[in-house]
C-alpha cells in the first residue's frame, strides 16, 4: 500500500503540550510547522498541567482563537473532549459541539464509557446526529480503559451508523498495541471507516497498571520505542490524516520549552515517515 502522508499535513494534538492555551497551541504548530492542531475545548481536571480556560463559555476567549487560526492559516481536525457514559444527555452536549462547529473543525472525538451495549449504541447514534447536523464527523476512540476496548470493537459502533461520512475510527498506535492489536487487524478494516490515526511510540510490553499513565502522561517519541511506527504508517489507508500525540511529563519536568517539545516531536515523526514506502 502506497502512504501519502506528508510531514507537513501532520497535526499538533493538544496533549504533546498539555500546558498551553489553544492560542499558544496554534502558535506553536504555525512556528514548529504542523498543519493544524486537536485542542481541548475546556480544560480537564484530570490533566492538572492544562492551563483554566473554557472556549464553550467563554465566548471572548473563542472569538480570539478563532481569529489567531484565521491568521495562521491553520485548521482544527479535531476538537475534544466528548465521553459518553451510562449518565450522559446528549443535550447537554450541544453547547460543546457548537463550539466545535464555530471552530471549524472537522471531527469530533469520542470515548465510550457506557458497560451496556444497547444503550451505548443508542446514545453514541443519537450523539452522531446532532455532531452531522453540524457537519462534525464522528471519531471513536477505542482505549482498554474505556468500553471500547479493540478496534473491532470501534468498528461495531461505525458499522452501526451506516455512514462512513458520518462516523469513524480513531486508531492510535499506542491504543491498538496496548489492547492486544496487530497491523494485520488494522488492515482488515475496511478504510473507509479508519478516519483518523494518532501518532507515538513506546515500549513493547507496558504493565496493564501502568497503561493509564504512559497514555496521558508520559509516551515515546515515534522511533524511541520498539512500536512498529513505520507499519503504522505503511498500512493506513492512502491519505488519512495523521496527528502527533506524544505527552511527555519528563520533558516538562525537565523545563523543555512548548516550543523545543513541538520541534521535536515533529522531528521524530518526519524521520519515521521517511522510512514508510510511501511516495511523497
Amino acid at each position: 500500500m502506497h502512504n501519502r502522508i506528508r510531514s507537513s499535513s501532520f497535526a499538533l494534538d493538544h496533549i504533546t503540550l498539555v500546558d498551553a492555551t489553544p492560542v499558544e497551541l496554534a502558535e506553536i504548530a504555525f512556528e514548529t510547522g504542523y498543519a493544524a492542531i486537536n485542542p481541548f475545548l475546556h480544560s480537564m481536571d484530570v490533566l492538572p498541567q492544562m492551563p483554566n480556560y473554557d472556549l464553550i463559555g467563554d465566548h471572548g476567549l473563542r472569538e480570539q482563537f478563532i481569529d489567531r487560526m484565521d491568521q495562521l492559516n491553520l485548521s482544527v481536525d479535531i476538537a475534544y473532549p466528548f465521553t459518553i457514559s451510562k449518565r450522559t444527555l446528549v443535550d447537554e452536549l450541544t453547547p460543546a459541539l457548537d463550539c466545535a462547529s464555530e471552530l471549524k473543525s472537522r471531527l469530533v472525538n469520542v470515548l465510550l464509557y457506557d458497560r451496556n451495549p444497547i444503550s451505548r449504541q443508542e446514545t453514541f447514534s443519537r450523539f452522531c446526529e446532532h455532531a452531522h447536523c453540524r457537519n462534525l464527523k464522528v471519531l471513536v476512540e477505542f482505549y482498554p480503559a474505556s468500553q471500547v476496548v479493540t478496534i473491532e470493537d470501534a468498528l461495531v459502533l461505525v458499522e452501526h451508523i451506516g455512514d462512513a461520512g458520518v462516523a469513524g475510527i480513531n486508531v492510535d498506535l499506542l491504543h491498538l498495541f496496548r489492547s492486544g492489536g496487530t497491523l494485520e487487524q488494522l488492515a482488515a478494516i475496511p478504510p473507509e471507516y479508519i478516519a483518523y490515526a494518532q501518532l507515538s511510540d513506546g515500549p513493547m510490553i507496558c504493565l496493564p497498571e501502568l497503561q493509564e499513565y504512559e497514555a496521558s502522561i508520559e509516551r515515546q517519541l515515534p522511533g524511541e520505542g520498539s512500536l512498529d511506527t513505520i507499519g503504522f504508517l505503511n498500512t493506513l489507508p492512502p491519505d488519512c490524516p495523521v496527528s502527533i500525540e506524544v505527552p511527555r511529563g519528563s520533558s516538562l519536568d525537565a523545563k523543555m520549552t512548548k516550543s523545543a517539545r513541538a520541534r521535536c516531536a515533529m522531528i521524530a515523526s518526519q524521520h519515521i515517515l521517511e522510512k514508510t514506502d510511501g511516495s511523497f
